[in-house]
């Protein structure tokens, strides 16, 4: 029985209907074509309401739906993406504690590992590269692998008990599960000052002689094409963000008899959030048929990205500081949103996708 399910049940049990979509919190966010209503999507909002700057709560939430979440389960990108999308639609603290635990789960169960139907854990992932910083992984004993070294940008590593990361072997790199609570792990660096995803801090990890369990070969890691679907899932989060600023835009253009400038504002943004509909839409349909994800994936990224930075800046023209400065939803939105999207590389996404499609050998277009 799903969240949803069971909530229902509860209500009816009590004589009370569930309360409309909308009502009190933000509908979802939708991406399919065609999309009916949605009980569970509805449920999700309001229990990730409930869980806004409390990053326990969101991970316990984050394993709730793992166990209970039809969509979750059933195997669709869509499906999935939509759940993260509305997350990032109801506040992007929340969804960025619950999207890296699911790709976690979907990282173990490709995998496969048993770690993938332990459902008590809550997983973050650790993948990124930075300067000063090298993790190295070895067998002292011919057996047991350790981790040795440090890793950048590790969200919640004084919160979560489990993360997937990544270290250097021999021959490449190769993903590992670390309990982060041994002994040997700490976290180091400079504290959290960033105003956005302030209740998401992230720091620096320490590892010596850290126990590990490889997951996956050398270099699967980053060659399985969950690794592209994932970067997409990501996405979805940012795309749903923004489809909240555009709410709010709208709101605030409709509250009085809009001008020129307005109604431009609203069809720069109506165009933004199709661009990026389509790009997700079609990124799932590429999925299932394509032999080149990474090209599918970054495609997608690319394009949410520059949607996302359009309304990020025509909301705040359109809307002035007010919001900014007197709205603590939005102004936490905007702040968490423009930190966020960083987690894309920009300027060098595209030429990793300029650099995809010349290695292809083929004419793209």
């Amino acid at each position: 029985m799903s969240i949803g399910q069971a909530e229902s049940t509860q209500q009816a049990a009590a004589g009370t209907p569930p309360p409309a979509a909308g009502a009190a919190f933000p509908t979802p966010v939708r991406i399919a074509a065609a999309s009916a209503p949605d009980s569970e999507l509805d449920s999700l909002v309001r229990h990730a309401a409930q869980c806004v700057g409390d990053p326990a709560s969101s991970l316990e939430l984050a394993r709730k739906l793992t166990q209970t979440s039809p969509r979750l389960n059933s195997g669709g990108f869509l499906a999935q993406w939509e759940v993260l999308a509305t997350l990032g639609a109801v506040d992007l603290g929340v969804a960025r504690c619950i999207e890296p635990h699911l790709d976690a789960l979907n990282i173990l169960t490709e995998a496969g590992s048993a770690l993938a139907h332990q459902p008590e854990l809550a997983w973050g992932v650790y993948a990124a590269e930075g300067a000063g910083h090298h993790l190295q992984a070895s067998q002292p004993n011919g057996t047991d692998w350790v981790l040795e070294g440090s890793k950048p940008w590790c969200s919640l590593a004084e919160t979560l008990p489990h993360a997937i990361i990544t270290a250097a072997v021999d021959g490449g790199r190769r993903a590992f599960a670390v309990d982060l609570t041994q002994d040997g792990v700490t976290t180091i660096g400079p504290a959290w000052v960033g105003i956005g995803l302030a209740e998401v801090p992230s720091r620096a990890l320490q590892l010596s002689a850290a126990r590990a369990e490889p997951i996956g070969a050398t270099n699967w890691y980053l060659d399985r094409p969950g690794f592209a679907w994932g970067g997409v899932g990501v996405a979805a989060v940012w795309h749903g963000a923004m489809v909240a600023l555009a709410r709010a835009l709208f709101t605030h253009c409709t509250s009085r008899t809009p001008d020129a400038i307005a109604l431009m504002h609203l069809g720069m943004a109506d165009t933004a959030i199709q661009r990026s509909v389509a790009a997700l839409r079609t990124a799932a349909e590429d999925f299932h048929s394509t032999a080149a994800p990474q090209i599918t994936a970054a495609r997608a990224r690319a394009v949410v990205v520059q949607s996302v930075e359009t309304v990020l800046d025509i909301s705040a023209h359109g809307m002035g500081p007010a919001p900014l400065a007197f709205n603590p939803e939005h102004a936490k939105r905007v702040a968490d949103l423009s930190l966020y999207l960083r987690q894309d590389h920009g300027e060098r996404s595209l030429v990793g996708l300029g650099t995809l499609l010349v290695e292809a050998g083929k004419q793209p277009w």
